[in-house]
């Protein structure tokens, strides 16, 4: 068997086994998904503003994310993000929530390996490449507009 032939099966039984999707439906669901998150995220930030009413806006937005980085991290370690995120796919990731699991689904699964080597150095594994990015580019920006 050449390498061609060899090829071209793999690619065959991949598409065999990989799940089929429709992409309308995937599509609603990411967006009624991901737009409910908002939603809970924007009732957070109007209570904040209700219960606190001398807090600006600025820190009930703070609190609204805090508190929704706490509820992703608390539904992934029981195991209910994870099926909400199969079910709306991007609608879980594209918010903050997905940052959150990204950072807790590590943390959980290398949990077993110890606090040191399994929690606290695998807990970035998935994100920790997006931070480095974010604060690499932050200061090149920052430098660009120090100096222009």
């Amino acid at each position: 068997m050449n390498e061609n032939e060899r090829n071209l099966r793999y690619n065959a039984y991949v598409e065999s086994k990989m799940p089929k999707t429709k992409p309308w439906p995937s599509l609603f669901h990411a967006f009624w998904v991901g737009g409910l998150i908002c939603c809970v995220g924007e009732l957070i930030k109007d209570l904040c503003l209700y219960i606190f009413p001398y807090m600006s806006t600025q820190e009930a937005s703070n609190w609204a994310l805090i508190a929704l980085i706490i509820i992703a991290a608390f539904l992934t370690a029981i195991g209910i993000f994870d099926r909400i995120g199969a079910y709306a796919g991007a609608g879980t990731i594209v918010p903050i929530t997905g940052f959150s699991n990204s950072i807790a689904s590590p943390a959980l699964e290398f949990k077993r390996e110890g606090l040191v080597f399994g929690l606290m150095a695998k807990m970035f594994i998935i994100a920790g490449p997006v931070i480095v990015t974010g604060v690499v580019a932050s200061v090149i920006v920052g430098l660009v507009y120090l100096f222009i």
